[in-house]
């Protein structure tokens, strides 16, 4: 099999446009977390959200925009941003060769919310819009980047609730592994709307104490920890075989080593760590690591009471105390299918600069969160290998590792 390479990096996030603001808001230790008061008198306890801004979005053709929902204008700009990262031009993108792969929860929830509103409202379909079907579709966001960017190669949108974004370079990987392409976007995207928080709300995971403090909210692994804030945005990454990278002089951000997908079948929406386990040992298996070899963990923690503590008892079961552990969520919030595909980039940001990102708002480790090296501070530290977990309801475990490429 060929080995796999990350060229080419894209974003847009609540912290901001593009990796550079994003990554640079997370090492002053920002947050994008606030409170949403057009939320209020929806019957919502958790009135929190972490939004990101539309920029610049005329500056795609009208004619595509019109399909396009939130989330699909964010995947088109990440898009463009990692291929002009990865120095890939319009001469690349019909060559079959070149394929995508972005995954989400679901359509554009604001898009759907309207459609079904208006037919409601009028008991017919005169009043709708023709194009909403396409921000509802569930592959929306790659088919907007594919048919805008004229890209001709596989195109796919996984599915696997919070973790599509990381199934998406999963996938990726093992479709340039085995010589189908030679250049993979990959990532994943999510909008933030009350429909998707209120769903969460209903289930008891959103977080509901801190509606007067949004900066203290989302607090992964903390003793005070009440459930997750929801995000959007979007994350693409360009991989390609090393042979490809190297034959144009591209510049390389790490080696995807390995990668793992398998499912709890246990509950729908509560983590497992035996799972997780499985996942994680076989992304290992799959990279030629040991345990032994990581040097940084980048979780998936999302600040809810029960997943948390499931994530830190696996790690804590094959890893020990040693490698340094943090989750993101409390600088960006939960960006739902964006967030393995995000998460990942500012990983590798980290990787490349040799500073960790601690886990913000984890003043006090909670009791069934220790046994694991938690990051609370900035801390500089070379990162040869990093594992990076994905997990999302129904079961589903996704585990990538990357190293320094050698």
């Amino acid at each position: 099999m060929r080995r796999v390479v990350i060229t080419g990096l894209g974003g847009v996030s609540p912290l901001g446009y593009g990796v550079d603001a994003m990554c640079a808001a997370m090492e002053a230790n920002a947050t994008a977390i606030r409170k949403m008061p057009e939320w209020e008198g929806h019957g919502l306890r958790g009135l929190l959200g972490a939004p990101a801004e539309i920029i610049n979005e005329r500056a795609i053709p009208r004619d595509a925009r019109r399909s396009m929902g939130r989330m699909s204008i964010f995947s088109v700009q990440a898009a463009q941003q990692a291929l002009a990262d990865a120095g890939l031009g319009a001469e690349h993108l019909a060559t079959g060769r070149l394929g995508c792969a972005i995954g989400s929860t679901i359509g554009s929830t604001a898009s759907i919310a309207d459609l079904y509103g208006t037919y409601a409202k009028n008991g017919s379909m005169d009043a709708l819009v023709p194009t909403k079907f396409f921000h509802c579709i569930s592959n929306t966001a790659v088919m907007s980047v594919v048919n805008t960017l004229g890209i001709t190669g596989w195109m796919n949108a996984p599915c696997g609730a919070c973790a599509s974004g990381l199934l998406a370079v999963g996938e990726a990987l093992d479709v340039i592994r085995h010589g189908r392409q030679d250049v993979m976007l990959a990532g994943g995207a999510e909008e933030l709307h009350a429909i998707a928080t209120g769903m969460f709300d209903l289930l008891n995971a959103t977080s509901t104490n801190f509606n007067d403090r949004p900066e203290a909210a989302s607090r992964p692994f903390d003793r005070d920890r009440d459930g997750l804030v929801c995000g959007e945005g979007a994350g693409v990454l360009v991989l390609e075989s090393l042979e490809h990278a190297t034959a144009r002089g591209a510049q390389i951000y790490a080696e995807v080593k390995g990668f793992s997908l398998s499912a709890s079948g246990l509950h729908v929406s509560q983590s497992n760590n035996a799972g997780m386990i499985r996942c994680i040992t076989a992304a290992l298996a799959d990279a030629q690591v040991n345990a032994a070899d990581v040097d940084y963990i980048n979780a998936h923690a999302t600040g809810t009471p029960q997943g948390d503590c499931e994530e830190a008892e696996a790690i804590q079961k094959l890893f020990g105390g040693k490698p340094p552990v943090s989750s993101l969520k409390g600088y960006l919030g939960h960006t739902l299918g964006a967030a393995g595909a995000l998460e990942l980039i500012a990983t590798l940001r980290m990787m490349r600069k040799g500073v960790l990102y601690p886990t913000r708002n984890l003043d006090n480790v909670a009791d069934d969160c220790k046994g694991i090296y938690h990051l609370t501070q900035f801390e500089e530290r070379r990162a040869g290998v990093v594992l990076k977990n994905s997990f999302g309801f129904g079961g589903v475990n996704s585990a990538l590792v990357l190293a320094q490429f050698n």
